[in-house]
């Protein structure tokens, strides 16, 4: 599980960038901040919105690196992914075990999880710092373990519904938009009367929930304020659609299918027609969540990804077995390479929202910032929550954002001598820092790192 993992792990670790810019400012910035007392705090910080449950435990990593004098923003990045990894591997074993029930063997159930594992949607989310991805691998944990067949003992019960209950409940720890999971797992619980891992689920629920609860007294001086403050932001008050603005039902249809890879359907109907019961309870829970998130005003092509990983994992064992009943040997070779290519939509063809990851950007400014000559850096073409904040920098120097020479933020970088290093995206500004004194002094991608001076 740990091999299947590392891919996802390595794409984000090596190509930097960001999918969103809520894996930087809501995981990596908050935690710097917490360790060097300086930092990019976005508005939900001064809100009180989140919980800072993800941030402490990067915090406490970061730490870690600064006591080792671990300084560099790529190896600091690596140390922050270890968590992700294991918890990505944790994830993958529970598609695993939900595999090995429905398919024949060991090998096939290895097959099953390469497939979801090796998914495009997969490789682009799973190692991100976004709390779609780090909620997603617990959910898949939890649905694991609200499929399980009901064991010989009553102790057994109890034990599977409190992991299930767990996982659910850092699943809406690290994300809120995942509440409508546990509705669904609870649900799922009780109409297979399943009391025992029903109690043992909300037991271990709650004990998750005792712990948000001190953590937002700690941090915010109110239990569960973060939680309370995020229901009425984005639910009661309409605030959240009125400043990220509201999209009809449908908005979703272009990106749906970009993001979903054509085997996860044929796997679902095959699902459907042959097992028993016929929607599993990933099945069902990523059809409540898509309904609600359809109806949820503000919509971003990222809130899929919960849903369409379920699906997956309902959807792997199914096609698996279809597959490796094909009676030639080539025939089924010619199928897994087929179901394997088709799930790289997301590289192939990504939602315009999910298009530019930034990862020549993020380099290019790793790569300035380590310049031993740096007192201040200009990033030309890109604004503030488009770029890595303090994280990537890894020092406390002047910096500024400006989208074109007229800019006033442009100007007075011009005008001052700390400004010594620019970063330009595809070129933007580039006769007017070259005018100002700056040469390029490198390039990365497409992106052109520039100084001036001596």
């Amino acid at each position: 599980m740990f091999l299947l993992a590392t891919p996802a792990a390595l794409i984000a670790v090596l190509q930097l960038g960001r999918l969103h810019p809520d894996e930087v400012y809501q995981a990596l910035e908050p935690a710097w901040f917490k360790v060097h007392g300086y930092g990019v705090l976005a508005w939900e910080w001064r809100e009180g919105i989140r919980n800072w449950a993800l941030p402490l435990v990067f915090a406490a990593l970061l730490k870690v690196c600064d006591v080792i004098g671990l300084s560099d923003p790529r190896a600091y990045r690596a140390v922050l992914e270890l968590p992700q990894l294991a918890l990505h591997a944790w994830s993958l074993g529970a598609v695993y075990r939900f595999a090995r029930r429905r398919l024949d063997d060991d090998r096939s159930a290895l097959l099953a999880t390469a497939l979801f594992a090796l998914c495009g949607l997969t490789l682009a989310f799973a190692g991100r710092t976004l709390g779609e991805s780090i909620s997603t691998s617990f959910l898949l944990v939890a649905f694991e373990a609200i499929d399980r067949p009901r064991p010989d003992s009553n102790l057994g019960d109890v034990r599977g519904g409190a992991t299930a209950g767990l996982a659910l409940g850092l699943g809406v720890v690290a994300r809120y938009g995942s509440l409508v999971f546990v509705l669904a797992g609870l649900g799922s619980l009780a109409a297979r009367r399943r009391w025992r891992a029903l109690g043992g689920a909300v037991a271990a629920g709650a004990v998750v929930a005792l712990g948000l609860a001190a953590l937002d007294w700690a941090t915010w001086g109110r239990p569960l304020h973060s939680l309370f403050a995020y229901v009425d932001f984005n639910l009661l008050s309409g605030r959240g659609a009125a400043t990220f603005g509201a999209d009809p039902p449908w908005h979703y249809s272009d990106a749906f299918f970009a993001l979903t890879p054509p085997w996860l359907y044929a796997g679902l109907a095959l699902a459907y027609r042959r097992e028993r019961p016929r929607l599993s309870a990933p099945t069902i829970a990523a059809l409540a969540y898509l309904v609600v998130v359809c109806a949820t005003p503000h919509k971003e092509s990222r809130f899929l990804y919960p849903a369409q990983q379920l699906w997956g994992m309902a959807a792997a064992p199914a096609l698996v077995r279809w597959i490796l009943e094909r009676p030639a040997p080539k025939l089924r070779a010619a199928l897994g390479a087929a179901a394997l290519f088709s799930g790289l939509g997301m590289y192939l063809l990504p939602p315009p929202d999910l298009s530019d990851l930034r990862g020549d950007q993020f380099r290019a400014i790793v790569r300035a910032a380590r310049d031993p000559g740096i007192t201040g850096l200009l990033i030309v073409g890109d604004g503030l929550w488009g770029v890595g904040g303090f994280f990537y920098l890894g020092k406390n120097i002047p910096w500024t954002v400006a989208d074109w020479p007229e800019d006033g933020t442009f100007q007075a970088a011009m005008r001052s001598p700390q400004v010594n290093r620019a970063v330009t995206i595809r070129s933007q500004g580039l006769q007017a820092l070259q005018q100002a004194g700056f040469r390029i002094i490198g390039e990365e991608g497409r992106e052109l790192i520039l100084a001036r001076g001596p």
